[in-house]
Order: C-alpha cells, then sequence, then structure tokens
C-alpha cells in the first residue's frame, strides 16, 4: 500500500486522518507543524501528502510549493477551513489535487479522496514506466517512402482533438502511432490511457472501462474509478475495438456523443474529456455489413483513419528498426552490445514479415538468446513462413524421414508445438508467433487443434 505524511498542528484531527488512512493498509506518517512535514519530506519518499494550510513555522501553501518543486510525483490534498475555498482552489492551481473542508464529514469521503489521488499517482508512474519501455520504438518509421503520407497524416490529426481510427495488420505499429499522436498533441501533459479490448471478459472490459460502484457485484467491496474516468484532460487508447460486443458498442457510442457514462451499478453521471484513438486489424465496414459492428459507431471513431501498411511494403524500416529493436532487446537480456552481422542484415532484410514488426522482435529475441550475447548470424534468425511463399497446396517440403510435408503442416506443428511449450496460453502463443489472436484462433479452428 502506500506510504502517507499527514501534517496538521491540530493532534485529534492528524490522528483521526492517520487511523483512518492506516485502517485501509496504507503506512502513515504525522507532522505537527509544515517544519517538521518539510524535514520528514527530505528524509523520506512518500506517495501523498495530506496537509492543513495554516501552520505554525510553515504553512500549507509554502508546503505544498516546495513538495511540488522537489518531489512532482507526491500527490496532496490541502485541508482548508470553511469559508477559504479560494485558497483551496489557488492550492489546486500549484499542483494540488483536491480539498477537504474542515470539520471533515467522516473516514469514508477522506478515504476515498485518498483513493483518487493514489489511483492518479500510479496512472502518472504507469505512463512514464511505459514511457521509458517504449522510448527506443517510438518512431513509427524511419523515412520509408510508403510511410510519407503516414507520417504527415500523424504529425496533422495530432494537432487537433480529432478521433483517429488506426489501420492494419497486427503489427504494424498501430499502438506506437497512437503514443506518437498523443506526444504530439495539446494533451501530452495529461494521461495516455490504454486498453486492449480482447484482452477481457465483457463484464471485466465494462468495469474497466467505467468503474463500478462499492457493491455493483461480488467482490466490488469498494468504489472504483474506470480507466475513461482516469483519462480525463488525456488520451484514451482502444486497441482491438472490432472485438467489443454489441451492447459495450452502445455505451462507447454514448461516451463519445456526450462525453458521459455511469459507472457499473451506478446511476450518476460522470463527464471525461477524453481525446479517442481506436486501432484494429478487422475490417469494420465489412463488420458494418454483416450486422456485428454499429454503423453509427464506425462513424464516430473514424472521423480521422489512417492505414499502416505492413513491414514488406516498408523494407527500407526493417533494418534501422531492427537496430532500435535490438537497443531494448540487448539490454534486457544482459547482452548490450549485441550487433548485426552483414549476413544477418541480409536475411532481415530478404524477408517480408508476415507477422510485421512484431514478428521481427520475437526474430531478433530468439536470435539473441540463440547468439549468446555475442553478434547475431544469419543462422540465428529463425524466420516464419513468408506471406510470399508459394501456397501450402502447389509446394510440399521434404522431411527428415522423406515424407512430403506441405506448408500448412510445418504451420500446424509449428502452433501445437508452441501451444504446448507454454502449457496452452493462446495469447503468449499468439505474440511468439507473430501473429494476432484472432488469426490464431481461426488457424486454430482450421488446423482442429484443441
Amino acid at each position: 500500500m502506500a506510504k502517507i505524511l499527514v501534517a496538521d498542528d491540530e493532534e485529534g484531527l492528524r490522528s483521526f486522518i492517520a487511523e483512518a488512512l492506516e485502517l485501509d493498509g496504507h503506512t502513515v506518517a504525522q507532522a505537527e507543524d509544515g517544519a517538521v512535514a518539510t524535514e520528514l519530506l527530505a528524509k523520506n519518499s512518500y506517495d501523498l501528502l495530506v496537509t492543513d494550510l495554516r501552520m505554525p513555522k510553515v504553512d500549507g501553501m509554502a508546503l505544498l510549493r516546495q513538495t511540488k518543486t522537489d518531489q512532482p510525483q507526491v500527490e496532496v490534498i490541502v485541508l482548508t477551513a470553511y469559508g477559504s475555498v479560494d485558497t483551496a482552489v489557488e492550492a489546486m492551481r500549484l499542483g494540488a489535487f483536491d480539498y477537504l473542508q474542515k470539520p471533515i464529514s467522516g473516514p469514508t469521503e477522506l478515504r476515498l479522496l485518498a483513493s483518487r489521488a493514489l489511483e492518479r499517482k500510479e496512472l502518472v508512474t504507469s505512463r512514464e514506466r511505459n514511457s521509458r519501455q517504449h522510448q527506443v520504438t517510438e518512431a513509427v518509421s524511419y523515412e520509408a517512402p510508403a510511410m510519407k503520407t503516414v507520417n504527415e497524416a500523424l504529425r496533422k490529426v495530432a494537432k487537433t482533438d480529432a478521433t483517429v481510427l488506426l489501420l492494419g495488420e497486427t503489427g504494424t505499429g498501430k499502438e506506437v502511432a497512437a503514443q506518437q499522436i498523443h506526444r504530439q498533441s495539446k494533451r501530452m501533459a495529461g494521461p495516455l490511457v490504454t486498453i486492449n479490448c480482447a484482452a477481457l471478459s465483457e463484464s471485466l472490459l465494462e468495469s474497466e472501462l467505467f468503474g463500478h460502484e462499492k457493491g455493483a457485484f461480488t467482490g466490488a467491496d469498494a468504489l472504483r474509478r474506470g480507466r475513461v474516468e482516469l483519462a480525463d484532460g488525456g488520451t484514451f487508447f482502444l486497441d482491438e475495438v472490432g472485438e467489443l460486443k454489441p451492447s459495450l458498442q452502445a455505451k462507447l457510442l454514448r461516451v463519445l456523443q456526450e462525453k458521459r457514462f455511469e459507472r457499473v451499478g451506478g446511476s450518476r453521471s460522470i463527464e471525461s474529456d477524453v481525446r479517442w484513438i481506436a486501432a484494429t486489424n478487422r475490417n469494420l465496414l465489412q463488420m458494418v455489413s454483416d450486422g456485428d459492428f454499429r454503423e453509427d459507431l464506425y462513424h464516430r471513431l473514424a472521423v480521422f483513419p489512417i492505414e499502416l501498411p505492413p513491414l514488406r511494403d516498408r523494407q527500407e524500416d526493417i533494418l534501422p528498426l531492427a537496430q532500435t529493436l535490438l537497443q531494448r532487446i540487448g539490454p534486457s537480456l544482459g547482452w548490450p552490445s549485441l550487433q548485426l552481422s552483414p549476413s544477418a542484415e541480409a536475411a532481415l532484410q530478404n524477408h517480408d514479415w508476415p507477422g510485421n514488426i512484431r514478428a521481427l522482435s520475437n526474430a531478433l529475441e530468439r536470435a539473441a538468446i540463440l547468439s549468446e550475447g555475442q553478434t547475431i548470424d544469419a543462422e540465428h534468425i529463425l524466420l516464419t513462413p513468408s506471406k510470399a511463399t508459394p501456397a501450402a497446396s502447389e509446394v510440399g517440403e521434404v522431411g527428415e524421414v522423406g515424407e512430403s510435408r506441405t506448408l500448412a503442416d510445418l504451420e500446424r506443428t509449428a502452433i501445437s508445438e508452441t501451444l504446448a511449450r507454454l502449457d496452452g496460453n493462446r495469447r503468449k502463443t499468439a505474440e511468439e508467433l507473430g501473429i494476432g489472436l484472432r488469426t490464431l484462433y481461426e488457424k486454430l479452428k482450421r488446423y482442429n487443434i484443441e
């Protein structure tokens, strides 16, 4: 749980706040004035500061300014006497998360506000962590001619609040494109919240998107703010939006139209100012025609559609992208000096990458392991069957014992072996094979693999 500092010169109120927060499992330190709080902040790391505005020696406003200068990651809640709301609003302008008026009505209000502040801190921390993890793969393209119009479109739409629909095969870099739009937008200081619509069941996805009230369903022991609410003032990225069930499509449409929603089990409308980016590898227009996707939602999402071409159509990106990926893969395996030999570069350059950037990344990670941290050669690079390869019905491959094996046989074997090695985890299997989860399900059905 969180580490919290409570600063107030009223011993009774300070102890009440500390006890209420400790009952939620937090570790709470107390300071009887601003000077003591300043000393504790200088010596220790805290997630949240709850401070009165009027204290001896160092007042709460000065403490707030100092905290936001020295430790901007610390969330701050200020306590203010009735009738001093203007001062509290000024505190929020300086970076405070919110304020509570004294006398505090009870522990519930305090705990809820503290929970919200800590959720925002977690969200900001997660965003910064993701930014560091992706900083070596931030470029959508490395000046491949096929990406010229895409890059220009991303640059232009980033300056607006228009809803963007990113299209293209699995692994073409749609998430990286969404990150670029956010970074170049006027909302860059706000959160970028991402959710994969295919990763959760319908009920869990609804709760993740919109949050839930306490008691909304079994296990809902406390109010939970949804990701749409947490994304207020920032950007929301809906990945694999084509997997949304009809009931959630209707609820999402309302959010896009009205910027309002209700938590699961709640009746109060909540507003959220969010810029939307959606992505899919599916043909949404065909889904609309088939009755699987709402036409009105499609038009709300496709205000500004951008299609990312597959990696095989932007070969100029392959080698610089591989070098960038190795900058992440190498250190993660303990080999920061990994390099590609000329033969390895040729092997990468001449492949058409049916799984796109995701397949390239997987191939490089396998090659790095096989090379044992030395220079990666062509022999270390295991390539998935190319889309340019003739159909399985046209070409066979002779196995070690002389039988003729079609490419379909090889693909079936590769899927079965990978699935078995990963204990039946289909999502990890799809990632390792460099294909989309839906594509994997289609192949499992085609090959009758349980």
